[in-house]
């Protein structure tokens, strides 16, 4: 079975929600927005206090290429536009609308009707790319890159495939395998429509063989697509990845930063985005909701939610159970690539894949002990680099020696600070220096 060939660890998996049907969350009182819910230029609001609003109408356009506009969720009235502590722990721009009722766009086709490109004979490449811009669309698995640019390559690169990212490699997070088990045609129509987007003829769904029900329904789902291949992979974290996935897929290996996935072939869209393309060009649906896991060893009922963006995470946690009395750490997204949040009335933005509530014994981190130069950080990382060295680095501010030792190609996986016996912060001071370093590098391609 395929994986990819460098570094790599095997985190306990605790998937808890994985056999917990996907459940409509409730309708927030106040639904809140911000703007950066995606990589690049924020989006702009268009909306005013006391403008009343619809469930998929804009209500902030894309502030530039990279960018990418914003849907209401909920029906109701704007009540005011001011800041919010977003789930990176910096304050936002955010547009917050009283909720009333649940009033739809007409436009939108909320039917269960499966619709296919045999049905949308007409639909060109342009088409679709169009589609997917305007609905808001971004990368499902948590790096929210506009969809429209990676459809977009720049000259003289040719994709060959494109590749589902079905892994789901995080820990506890359940989202993305609900999701297959319970959309399955759909994902796959949303990977046509991606094939012709980039007018290519093969396409792969990448999925971790922990999830065998999925692999066995999506394989029987693309017996009546020519082209499609589903292809298990064994269980290693961070094969979810793009240079793993691509590696683990199509065996070939990305070369460093400025190369980019499709310098090798491949595009890469998370099995979330494919299903979200295939309603906002089948269904003229923009990105409103999505697919999240609320999950913990202490939590009562760890599940899965087709939460509206803007809902407050407090109010999933609620109807899990409430906020355990051990909780150490509420962490928005997996143990692994998650960041820790300030309080739990974030509201689930187009990147939330998941609410991790941390027990006590769990958050609580290691005493720090010396390096002991066992080599087990280089051996698990992904990307062939030397964390303790990195982590050294950043620490005594060495900025010109971490930008050759090629800081700017972690990619914040955690492996080494997983596997260190000594729980030294080696990401902790990574990150510190790869942002400092790449801040240095615009500053100097800037002049």
């Amino acid at each position: 079975m395929k994986t990819f060939r460098i570094g790599g660890v095997h985190p306990a998996e605790n998937k808890l929600s994985a056999a917990e049907p996907i459940r409509v969350a409730e309708l927030p009182k106040i639904a809140v927005f911000p703007m950066g819910q995606h990589i690049g230029a924020p989006a702009k609001p268009i909306v005013q206090k006391g403008d009343k609003v619809k469930v998929g109408q804009m209500i902030a356009e894309a502030g530039g290429f990279v960018s990418a506009p914003i849907f209401s969720s909920v029906s109701g009235t704007v009540q005011k536009i001011d800041t919010i502590i977003e789930a990176s722990g910096y304050k936002k721009p955010a547009v917050f609308i009283t909720v009333e009722g649940d009033e739809w766009e007409e436009s939108i086709d909320r039917s269960t009707d499966l619709v296919t490109l045999a049905d949308r004979p007409e639909l060109t490449s342009k088409d679709i790319i169009d589609k997917i811009q305007k609905a808001g669309i971004v990368g499902m698995g948590g790096a929210c890159f506009p969809c429209h640019v990676k459809l977009m390559p720049p000259p003289g690169s040719k994709p060959e495939w494109v590749i589902i990212n079905a892994v789901e490699c995080e820990p506890y997070l359940t989202a993305d395998h609900r999701l297959m088990l319970e959309h399955a045609d759909e994902i796959i129509v949303g990977l046509t429509l991606l094939m012709k987007a980039v007018d290519v003829k093969k396409g792969f769904i990448g999925i971790e063989n922990n999830k065998p029900d999925a692999i066995a329904l999506m394989q029987e789902k693309a017996k009546a697509y020519p082209g499609i291949e589903i292809v298990p992979l064994k269980v290693k974290y961070p094969q979810g990845g793009e240079k793993q996935l691509i590696d683990a897929v199509v065996g070939r290996q990305v070369p460093a930063p400025p190369a980019l996935p499709v310098s090798v072939g491949a595009i890469i869209q998370n099995v979330g985005t494919a299903f979200a393309v295939y309603e906002a060009v089948m269904k003229n649906k923009p990105l409103f909701e999505r697919i999240v896991t609320v999950t913990g060893k202490s939590l009562a009922h760890p599940s899965n939610f087709l939460t509206r963006m803007g809902t407050p995470m407090s109010q999933l946690i609620d109807a899990c159970g409430g906020l355990p009395e051990d909780t150490g750490k509420v962490i928005g997204g997996g143990p692994m690539m998650g960041k820790a949040l300030l309080n739990t009335d974030v509201p689930i933005c187009k990147g939330s894949s998941g609410v991790l509530i941390m027990n006590e014994k769990e958050a609580k981190r290691g005493e720090v002990e010396n390096c002991i130069r066992c080599g087990k950080c280089v051996g698990a990382c992904p990307m062939g680099l030397e964390p303790y060295l990195l982590s050294q680095c950043a620490e005594q501010q060495m900025w010109e020696r971490l930008e050759k030792e090629d800081v700017v190609s972690c990619i914040e996986c955690g492996s080494c600070q997983f596997t260190c016996p000594a729980n030294r912060p080696l990401l902790d001071y990574i990150r510190l220096g790869k942002s400092t370093v790449m801040g240095i590098i615009r500053s100097r391609n800037a002049k």
